[in-house]
């Protein structure tokens, strides 16, 4: 499946300056990648979001938000956000600062 690429690089611009991102074609997609543990990825027209099992309930109560499954199984900490979720600025502000944050409390991933 190809992905939106305006909106990954309307993901790229939010987050252009912070050196701790890289990003990595993964799950059909696009991800972002911060100190190498995926935060956030597009697949499609929608954002994937890792949450965190914390705000994984909160998150879905939010409108355009729906579980993510790949394999028919949801995985919890992680959602979709469908494209009317991240039409503006502040809203994809908002998705991106939560998965950043919930990813900077995981330790960095080792080298191989």
């Amino acid at each position: 499946m190809a992905y939106s690429e305006p909106l990954a690089q309307r993901i790229r611009d939010a987050l252009a300056g912070n050196r701790a991102i890289t990003e990595k074609k993964m799950f059909g997609g696009i991800a972002f990648l911060r100190h190498g543990l995926m935060f956030v990825g597009v697949s499609g027209s929608a954002l994937m979001a890792r949450v965190g099992k914390a705000h994984h309930a909160d998150s879905l109560r939010h409108e355009h938000v729906r579980p993510m499954d790949f394999t028919g199984r949801p995985m919890h900490g992680y959602v979709f956000i469908d494209a009317p979720g991240i039409e503006t600025e502040p809203q994809l502000r908002f998705w991106l600062d939560r998965c950043e944050q919930f990813v900077s409390t995981l330790p960095p991933k080792s080298a191989k």
